[in-house]
């Protein structure tokens, strides 16, 4: 028994209706509607451009994917919505997928476990087509259920061992190495690298980078600090202490991230020691308030937005069935100098 249309109620027009008035067959008006215009002269395509927007005709998506097989929905997971970071991916990532006439759905997780699962079951009963996880400050327990989804998905900034995926990322190597000359260069004599826990390989690989390089500068001192983001009695004792060690040498810090520079600037507050005058700081990521904090914050600018924009593009190549060897796309950063590492 069909259901009765409500008085009142707007009628909503079928694609029968556009078919009748542009005076054509409804296969004409699905030619049109799925991108294939080519197929139709130019006087039919006006016709029907017409009847739709007479109509005020909306295409049924349900209809659309239960035919095609396809929701044209993608999912992207992030752990914290708050890093700057992934805010500047997560654009974009929309902005390709409005290009493409895709839809996306923002899952924040909070970096919760629990969330992540929900997330997970709740995109996969959407039926979406794929999924970009932006993996930044998400837990490995949490990575690992995404092996679970039986879905094409894209990895940003994160590589996890035996899963095959698609990555994203930073060149850590060639950005490592970027930063790292850069301080000496600006003759600093030690630097202190510091790192949350390296149990993830971005910060591995640009911690063994650091040390690499400066193993062929072996007048120079390196050190390495790891520190939980929390502890920040134990980020002030890991600065007293650095700068006790080399009270005649010309000191610098390099941050892992920009959530870790952030706390590291909050503890040389906290202790009196102004950046750019009694020890160099720099770290990865740009960060909107970086020019404005003192003398300003040297960074390595990531092309995130760019990141965000080749995520969706790998996305979809897998959508359509793309079967080469999953792959690591790296992207090139842009080193930004201020006044916390300049040259006396």
């Amino acid at each position: 028994m069909s259901k009765k249309q409500e008085p009142g109620a707007p009628v909503r027009a079928t694609i029968r209706d556009v078919a009748s008035a542009a005076k054509t067959g409804k296969t004409s008006v699905s030619r049109y509607l799925n991108g294939e215009k080519d197929l139709l002269s130019d006087a039919l395509k006006e016709r029907i451009g017409r009847a739709i927007a007479l109509l005020d005709y909306q295409p049924s998506q349900m209809a659309r994917s239960l035919k095609s097989g396809q929701t044209r929905l993608i999912g992207l997971i992030i752990a914290d919505i708050t890093n700057p970071y992934s805010v500047e991916v997560m654009r974009g990532v929309e902005a390709a997928c409005r290009q493409q006439g895709l839809t996306l759905l923002v899952c924040n997780t909070n970096n919760e476990l629990d969330q992540e699962k929900h997330y997970l079951q709740l995109l996969s009963s959407y039926r979406v087509d794929g999924i970009v996880v932006n993996a930044v400050g998400m837990r490995e327990a949490a990575i690992s259920t995404l092996q679970q989804a039986n879905l094409p998905m894209v990895l940003i900034d994160r590589k996890v061992a035996n899963f095959a995926c698609d990555v994203i990322g930073l060149n850590n190597v060639e950005a490592t190495q970027m930063m790292t000359d850069h301080l000496l260069q600006q003759g600093f004599d030690a630097l202190l690298f510091i790192s949350e826990p390296a149990t993830i390989n971005t910060r591995f690989d640009r911690l063994r980078t650091f040390l690499q390089r400066m193993q062929q500068s072996p007048q120079h001192i390196a050190e390495q600090g790891e520190i939980e983001i929390s502890n920040t009695d134990g980020l002030d004792n890991l600065l007293r202490e650095f700068i006790a060690r080399h009270p005649d040498k010309r000191k610098a810090v390099m941050c892992v991230n920009g959530t870790l520079t952030l706390q590291v600037a909050r503890a040389m507050r906290r202790l009196g020691i102004v950046w750019g005058q009694d020890i160099g700081l720099s770290g990865f990521d740009e960060l909107v308030w970086a020019e404005l904090a003192g003398v300003g914050i040297t960074t390595l600018k990531q092309p995130t937005y760019e990141m965000g924009v080749a995520a969706l593009g790998q996305l979809v190549a897998r959508i359509q069935g793309n079967t080469d060897p999953v792959k690591d796309l790296e992207f090139s950063g842009e080193l930004i100098a201020r006044g916390s590492t300049a040259a006396r």
